[in-house]
């Protein structure tokens, strides 16, 4: 049977997405359709592409292998309609992945730049606890707390995040902490070491949480000097011994950094992240 490009289209979103409706969304199609454009690819190339799973659906190796190809003849395609003159500079959507504190209280008020720039430019932001897989395309750039470890990636530290303790007004005596989901992370180690014998008045897994509730009186939290600092009501607490610091990485797999329009977002976040570094070791946040 032919290939048809536009079910390849569905497929290459249904595996960006990772479910019927999130590419019938963006489609905006419908999930029959999504499913019939499918089954049609499957049954052209006489190969199973995909999994349902009761998450969602995986891609099988021959998946895996089909979308790598999709993906470079959707960049092709992007590539001559750029060169055709039917759309004025950058186009396409950037998918992003980071902390959610760091994204809304931080990156994003410091993207107008970027926006202005590229107005055809889309952004995606992914704030997930789960590290989204580059290799799997599930986020183009990622930027992490921690330094990666292996992977066919190319990796750049962003920065040194300062951390110090706040806590509203006459509300010190108790602390907030982090959940035993969050048990390994620096910060709460540091506060189970330093902070013990408190009472612990709120646990969360949200540091935007954290901010909010350190704001509303419930005690004390570890926090990022860059974050808190912009709250209203929180004042900084001298620490018994110096708090952790976190570094920033951003992340982006090898055979996607010289595409245009995620090196345009690679360099903006880059560019924020080198303006605001003293502020984001908590120099100016003191």
């Amino acid at each position: 049977m032919p290939l048809d490009w536009d079910d390849l289209r569905v497929f290459l979103e249904l595996a960006r997405r990772g479910s019927l409706s999130g590419a019938a969304r963006a489609l905006r199609l419908s999930h029959a359709t999504v499913g019939r454009r499918l089954a049609a690819l499957e049954q052209a190339l006489g190969q199973t592409l995909v999994e349902r799973r009761a998450e969602g659906y995986v891609l099988t190796p021959d998946g895996e292998a089909v979308r790598a190809m999709a993906e470079e003849m959707d960049e092709r395609a992007q590539a001559l309609r750029r060169r055709a003159g039917r759309a004025e500079g950058l186009t396409g959507t950037v998918r992003l992945t980071m902390t959610e504190a760091l994204a809304d209280r931080f990156l994003l008020p410091r993207l107008g730049p970027l926006r202005a720039a590229h107005p055809g430019l889309d952004l995606e932001i992914i704030t997930d606890n789960r590290a989204l897989s580059l290799a799997r395309r599930e986020a183009d750039i990622a930027i992490r707390l921690a330094r990666p470890q292996g992977g066919d990636l190319v990796t750049r530290r962003l920065c040194t995040l300062g951390y110090a303790l706040y806590s509203a007004p006459a509300a010190a005596d108790s602390v907030i902490a982090y959940d035993e989901t969050m048990a390994e992370l620096p910060e709460t180690l540091w506060m189970a070491r330093h902070m013990a014998g408190r009472r612990v008045a709120l646990r969360t897994n949200s540091l935007t949480a954290q901010v909010a509730a350190a704001a509303a009186g419930f005690g004390a939290a570890l926090l990022p000097c860059v974050i808190a600092a912009a709250e209203p009501g929180l004042r900084r607490l001298p620490s018994p011994v110096p708090p952790p610091v976190r570094e920033a990485w951003l992340l982006v797999h090898r055979d996607r950094r010289d595409i245009p329009r995620v090196r345009a977002v690679i360099d903006a976040v880059t560019r924020v992240f080198e303006e605001e570094s003293i502020l984001l070791a908590g120099g100016d946040a003191a």
